[in-house]
């Protein structure tokens, strides 16, 4: 099937500004087919599998058939899974980034309700959602759809296996009939050509083949790791390979929040880059990968079309893709130009099945590995630095210390306990205050090889030596980002909370767009968080005393400097 461009399907210029800020120009073979289509009126069944870029064939036109103005649901889209569903709202914000007005809400088993009914209650228009938590909704009167325009089945065979045939239909009596009606879908068994006949009118049938995707020719593995243990493994293998330039995907934003945060409370230079920043700090956190002052950049799906960095040693799936045309745009950020380059991919439990999708996806091999030891860690960082410290011995290239090597002589200390003492100064790195430092990431005894060259490579092209990370637990009051304020909150992690509810509380409360939230900082009791400057006053109205995890929200200006500006606009 011929592929177009997606300025010549006829897309709405904030789309294609969307569009081109992901990365994307060329429209696949199921989105040049699809989206004419949907955007003409008719209702459509698309078959397609997984990996052809199906979420935006049907997301787009839904996108732009909605109404900033209108705060309803016009737009429903439902998924089989509540990580499918995220996964889909994820391309929904991304695609409607500078929609105006325009707010999606996936609603799903297993989150809370409290969130949901904000973010109804504010007027989302496209809601993603699976079909038990749709129902619930429906039948708690939380969720009207008497202003839907759109009503998208994704997966739809999927969602027949699991059994929920009854509930779709259920749902689609409750739309209204004048509405186009659209199923994705693998295969179409009989119960969905039912459904079809049923629910559609004169649909419009859109049918691609899979074709397999070239890989680049890179070496490619995987571990079986269980999710609770990918942080520590992510680290011995930082530390094992002494990675100096790396991209670390996960599947959501917050994923991408709390794992940068991680590295950095252990002492990795790491940034994340992901769809809520805003372009100025994108592009900030690209500019310093770029250039090396960061060795580990932690990503969404966002940075995976439109990178165009070189040396990139190795990319790390750190949650499995969705599909293999993720996966592929994944990995061709490394080995480009000819160089060698490694995708490393971590699977838990069933994803194993996805990973073997993949895998025919891309007609390619991915090799499994065995996890490495703390022990292999160790064994290998003491025989870098027993040869780094032969290579300086053999030099001579470092200043004596005579006189004070004499001093301790003179007190009965042997050379072997003195040299001893040295190495044991030199790797022991102590953790910050409050911040616990797991055995296999900083071995005892031992010195790290690369800490030296990696300062040194901080010192290059004249830029100025990199600082060590900020300590999670004293990050400061005064933001570094450009027109952001530092605000405290009197909620930490001791009360349960993660970065990802701060942004569901302040733009859910304040309708204010996700992309003025910035760094999020949490505490054992208190948390700060960047806002836009020209925010603050409405947050300070609006968020002080409402009931936030089950405590009453107080939330202040972090600095007095910040208060006097502030107060004097």
């Amino acid at each position: 099937m011929q592929k177009k461009l997606f300025t010549e399907l006829g897309l709405a210029p904030e789309i294609l500004k969307a569009i081109e800020r992901m990365g994307f120009e060329e429209a696949s073979p199921i989105q040049s087919a699809a989206i004419p289509v949907l955007l003409g009126g008719a209702d459509v069944v698309g078959q397609s599998q997984t990996g052809s870029g199906k979420t935006a064939a049907f997301g787009i036109p839904a996108i732009q058939l909605v109404e900033g103005s209108l705060r309803a649901p016009q737009a429903l889209i439902l998924c089989p899974t509540r990580e499918l569903a995220v996964q889909v709202a994820e391309e929904i914000a991304k695609l409607a980034f500078f929609k105006r007005g325009v707010r999606e809400l996936p609603i799903y088993g297993g989150q809370s309700y409290e969130r949901q009914f904000r973010g109804l209650s504010a007027g989302a228009q496209i809601i993603i959602g699976t079909p038990g938590r749709v129902m619930d909704h429906l039948e708690r009167k939380s969720l009207k759809l008497d202003q839907i325009k759109m009503v998208i089945l994704d997966e739809a065979d999927r969602m027949l296996d699991m059994g929920f045939v009854d509930d779709i239909k259920t749902i689609l009596r409750e739309v209204p009939e004048e509405r186009q009606t659209v199923f994705f879908s693998a295969t179409i068994p009989r119960p969905i050509q039912e459904l079809i006949k049923t629910f559609t009118r004169h649909p419009v049938s859109v049918r691609v083949e899979a074709e397999a995707m070239t890989v680049p020719a890179i070496e490619q593995i995987y571990y079986e790791v269980d999710r609770r243990s990918k942080l520590e493994v992510l680290c011995r293998l930082l530390d094992l390979e002494d990675v100096k330039l790396a991209i670390v995907f996960c599947a959501t934003k917050m994923m991408v929040d709390e794992l940068t945060e991680h590295l950095a409370a252990r002492g990795y230079s790491a940034d994340k880059l992901h769809g809520d920043m805003t372009q100025a700090m994108r592009e900030r956190v690209m500019g310093k990968f770029r250039k090396r002052a960061i060795e580990i950049l932690v990503a969404t799906d966002v940075a995976a079309r439109g990178l165009d960095v070189d040396d990139i040693e190795v990319v790390f799936n750190y949650d499995l893709p969705h599909d293999g045309e993720d996966y592929v745009h994944r990995i061709g950020r490394t080995g480009r130009a000819g160089r060698g380059g490694k995708a490393v991919t971590f699977v838990a439990g069933r994803e194993i099945y996805r990973l073997e999708n993949i895998q025919r996806f891309t007609k390619s091999r991915i090799r499994r590995a065995k996890i490495p030891t703390a022990e292999e860690v160790e064994g290998k960082r003491a025989v870098a630095f027993a040869e780094a410290l032969r290579e300086t011995l053999e030099k001579g290239d470092y200043k004596r210390q005579d006189e004070l090597l004499d001093r301790f002589l003179d007190q009965n200390y042997s050379p072997t306990d003195i040299a001893s003492a040295l190495i044991h100064l030199l790797g022991e790195d102590k953790p910050r205050a409050g911040q616990g430092i797991p055995e296999d990431r900083r071995t005892r005894g031992t010195p790290d090889p690369g800490a030296r060259e990696r300062r040194e490579r901080g010192r290059d092209d004249d830029r100025p030596p990199r600082r060590a990370p900020a300590s999670r637990e004293d990050p400061g009051t005064v933001s570094h980002e450009p027109g952001m304020v530092r605000l405290a909150f009197n909620i930490g992690r001791s009360h349960e909370v993660q970065p990802g509810d701060f942004v569901g509380v302040i733009a859910g409360v304040t309708a204010i767009p996700k992309g003025e939230i910035g760094a999020i900082h949490l505490q054992p009791t208190k948390s700060l968080v960047d806002v836009a400057e020209h925010r603050v006053p409405l947050l300070l109205k609006k968020l002080n005393g409402i009931q936030f995890k089950g405590r009453k929200l107080a939330v202040r200006l972090a600095t007095e400097g910040a208060k006097r500006k502030v107060l004097s606009e």
